[in-house]
């Protein structure tokens, strides 16, 4: 079993930057795909980015070259930098730990508006 409990999020202007973390419990986090998805009101969920074990990254045609995926094993946490954010990125922005089984954070909201 994993935790994930993901923060940073909030109310950023368009062109501004937030980032989110998302902390795991368990002893093997390093082996764990992380990623990071989002779910925008009315839509389905989708993957923003992900990090393998090994730092293999990759990314949403939607947010290539904005935002940036990271992880920490000596931390159990994984990154997310977001940079020149656009309203279209409003959405509730999960975390996600897939090794064979997956695991699911609780959500942060992530708003950009003027």
């Amino acid at each position: 079993q994993v935790q994930l409990v993901e923060s940073g999020g909030g109310l950023v202007q368009p062109g501004g930057s937030l980032r989110l973390s998302c902390a795991a419990s368990g002893s093997i986090f390093r082996l764990y795909v992380m990623g990071w998805y989002r779910q925008a009101p009315g839509k389905q969920r989708e993957l923003v980015a992900r990090i393998t074990s090994g730092g293999i990254t990759n990314y949403a045609d939607s947010v290539k070259g904005r935002f940036t995926i990271s992880r920490d094993n000596a931390k159990s946490t994984v990154y997310l930098q977001m940079n020149n954010l656009k309203p279209e990125d409003t959405a509730v922005y999960y975390c996600n730990a897939y090794l064979g089984n997956e695991f699911w954070g609780q959500g942060t909201q992530v708003t950009v508006s003027s």
